[in-house]
């Protein structure tokens, strides 16, 4: 009998202790959940994502009723209370009657049918618990230290004759730990891995004498697995990270004006909040008193601040950087933008399918294979040739060991260390070169790369504004305004000011001197000197004064550039200030376009300097004014339906969804945001542009190398397991064939660490 949809609503209760109730409308398409105490939402909106979408499945678009059910009446679950308000539908736990006056509600959205078969497939493609790479990388090395000692006591012939084999057995049960406990696992699943098979040759090199080769085989095999899950435990902590940008207490303002502070979580839409300079916005509002700035490139990408006044929109996780600013909470903070960002990356995650090895899309079949063959030639060879099962001599070798022969030969060591050991060399030439890669898969997945997109601001350039040049009206005084608006800036606390500062020491200019300075909130600064008035700030301060018929007839900036203004006595002045493009932007992308990849900036900045910047570049496209959002669409869109691989290059917040979204992500590494650099499988360190076409040729000659490796390593097995099927292969020919093939992988993927940067 199909599971009705209040028993989904339950199941789901019951599994989260920390959720009260659940109201659903269908018709409204709204969903709310109340918790008590402190419980991780974002998880939660996740799990009830699902749930919804299990319930959408079952109810026919031309049979929803108003209570969210079907056709037939539902009824409360075993346990739970169950009521229809206003087409409302709640289920919640049984409680006292004050208990829902401390419950928080929180709204989350019904997935579209459209979604449905999406959010089961996020809800199954949720992070599993990561084993422990510590514990892994402890087996590992207990295998190898046992195995050497084995080795060591046995070709020096040190101790009693059973040590060797003491620590032989030691090293094997160490190696073979992990392998086996997932062996194990499959097994009850009535499936076998290539772990299993890794065991298998281990046991049968070990019954035929090679306990080196078997000790070698799980030394390498653990070792590369411990490797791996450290990579893995390092892809889990972007939204961890992401969450430590967002404030944790805010100043509310009561009715009577007196201030409150008070956690987060417990502002309320309406709520008046005042932050003072250097503060963060802990949701999304507007002003309603004072003027600012807020720095808003996290979210945006803008360098320059954006100036904030009565009825301005502030946001979630931007900076204060002016004066005081009173403003109205419009959304809760958990449903802020800094929030959807976070959503975003839980979504985006789901768009990006996992990278799977050649290895590891054969393993099955290959151990099955393996197994098999070896089973059908020890009973070809016993029953059909009638050579001796067990026993047999030098010259005439028995069935048993002809096919622990083929098993050694077939191992899969060098096949196994094919990818890994050109994966693993390939990372630590790019760790030495600024590039730093977390886990094969990013390293395999760049080189399949035909679209790369780039975030502007921070990324092609600096991040930093520079001064591009003075002006002064009338001209020819414009050495006075760099020594007047010098000394005004030095003694400013505006983030454009240490950009004119630096330049105006670079330059050696003298300070002027002024005196009686102070700050004009949301516009400026003033002072005086030699008894006139003198002013620094934006084009308002002239258009509201009785300059204002003058300066209407002053030129405008272009508009990549940003513009501060100068009231000097008898003079007008202007410094021009421009975002810095990185010098080694152009040249790499010219190398990019030679090997036919698709160049395309996604900036939230403004088309028109987006424009410049891309014209100045030779950039294919350019996309402005983006949202996150937006940036998500523009990657998916970028893929045309898989048709395209699409690398991301960013470095802030707002760069951390689309950068999940992306087939390849790549963040710069000095400037960029926590989330960007944990949403990253690639950081560029040293914020080094030119790495990026680095990373792109390392990755290239990695694929390169792991082909030659597969190629080196199934020719082998293909060879020997011939020659063994059909000859009287001795067993040291195996072997030997084995390492070889091993050793000869390995020195290959080592040509890695000696190849010359880009």
């Amino acid at each position: 009998m199909q599971t009705t949809w209040t028993a989904l609503l339950a199941e789901f209760l019951r599994e989260e202790p920390g959720v009260e109730a659940v109201r659903l409308d269908a018709t409204g398409r709204k969903v709310q959940i109340a918790t008590f105490g402190e419980v991780d939402l974002v998880r939660l909106e996740a799990r009830i994502a699902a749930t919804l979408a299990a319930i959408e499945a079952q109810w026919p678009a031309k049979t929803r009723g108003a209570n969210g059910g079907g056709g037939e009446k539902e009824q409360a679950p075993a346990g739970f209370e169950f009521s229809v308000r206003d087409g409302v539908t709640e289920l919640s736990r049984p409680s006292c009657a004050t208990a829902p006056t401390f419950w928080r509600w929180s709204d989350i959205t019904l997935p579209a049918a459209a979604d449905v078969g999406a959010v089961e497939e996020g809800l199954a493609g949720e992070p599993e618990e990561t084993e422990d790479w510590r514990k892994l990388g402890a087996f590992a090395a207990a295998c190898g230290v046992l195995g050497l000692a084995g080795w060591a006591t046995g070709r020096w012939e040190i101790g009693p004759g059973w040590l060797p084999t003491s620590l032989f057995l030691g090293a094997l049960i160490a190696g073979g730990w992990d392998a086996a406990i997932d062996s194990w696992a499959n097994l009850r699943k009535a499936k076998l891995d290539i772990h299993f098979l890794m065991l298998a040759v281990a046991i049968g090199a070990s019954a035929i004498g090679a306990w080196s080769e078997a000790v070698l085989l799980l030394f390498l095999f653990s070792a590369s697995g411990a490797m791996e899950a450290y990579a893995n435990e390092r892809t889990h902590r972007e939204v961890d990270a992401l969450l430590k940008s967002a404030p944790k207490q805010a100043t509310v303002v009561g009715g009577d004006g007196q201030e409150k502070v008070v956690a987060v979580e417990a502002i309320t839409v309406g709520d008046l909040v005042r932050v003072r300079p250097g503060e963060a916005f802990c949701a999304d509002g507007l002003v309603e008193a004072g003027e600012s700035g807020a720095d808003e490139s996290a979210l945006t990408g803008e360098a320059v601040p954006v100036e904030k006044t009565l009825g301005d929109q502030v946001f979630s996780g931007t900076i204060n950087v002016g004066g005081t600013l009173d403003w109205r909470v419009q959304k809760l903070p958990a449903e802020s933008t800094l929030q959807k960002i976070i959503r975003l990356i839980h979504g985006a995650q789901r768009l990006r399918a996992p990278s799977q090895r050649f290895t590891d899309k054969f393993g099955t079949g290959y151990t099955y294979a393996v197994l098999g063959l070896s089973a059908a030639m020890f009973l070809v060879w016993w029953l059909g040739f009638n050579l001796e099962p067990w026993r047999g001599s030098e010259l005439v070798p028995s069935a048993f060991y002809r096919a622990m022969t083929l098993l050694v030969v077939m191992s899969p060591c060098a096949l196994v260390l094919s990818i890994p050991s050109a994966i693993l060399a390939a990372i630590a030439w790019g760790a030495r070169h600024g590039v730093l890669f977390r886990g094969g898969a990013a390293l395999e997945k760049l080189a399949e790369i035909n679209v790369i997109a780039l975030d502007k601001t921070g990324t092609l350039t600096t991040g930093e504004l520079v001064v591009q040049g003075y002006e002064s009206f009338p001209p020819g005084r414009e050495n006075e305004v760099m020594a007047l608006v010098y000394a005004l800036e030095a003694r400013s606390e505006h983030p454009l000011a240490r950009a004119i500062v630096r330049d105006a020491r670079a330059r050696g200019v003298r300070e002027a001197v002024i005196e009686g300075f102070e700050s004009i909130t949301g516009h400026g600064v003033r002072a005086r000197m030699g008894g006139a008035t003198v002013m620094l700030g934006r084009r308002e301060l002239l258009e509201r004064g009785p300059l204002k018929g003058w300066a209407e007839k002053l030129p405008s900036a272009a508009a990549e550039f940003a513009e501060v203004w100068l009231v000097g006595p008898g003079y007008i002045g202007r410094v021009l200030l421009k975002d810095a493009i990185r010098r080694e932007s152009a040249p790499v992308l010219a190398n990019l376009k030679k090997r036919g990849i698709r160049t395309v900036m996604l900036t939230g900045d403004r088309r028109a300097t987006a424009e410049a910047v891309g014209a100045e570049l030779g950039l294919e496209e350019v996309r402005a004014g983006l949202t996150p959002e937006e940036k998500v669409a523009a990657i998916t869109a970028l893929k045309e339906g898989g048709k395209f691989r699409v690398a991301m290059v960013g470095d802030g917040v707002n760069d951390a969804p689309c950068l999940a979204a992306a087939d390849v992500s790549l963040a710069m590494g000095a400037r960029g945001s926590d989330a960007a650099l944990e949403q990253a499988e690639i950081v560029l360190m040293n914020d080094r542009i030119e790495n990026v076409y680095s990373a792109y040729e390392l990755s290239r000659r990695a694929r390169n190398v792991v082909r030659q490796n597969l190629a080196i390593s199934l020719g082998v097995v293909s060879v020997m397991a011939l020659a063994t099927i059909l000859t009287r292969v001795p067993l040291a020919l195996g072997v030997a064939a084995h390492e070889g093939s091993t050793v000869l992988v390995c020195l290959n993927s080592l040509r890695l660490l000696f190849q010359r940067g880009k």
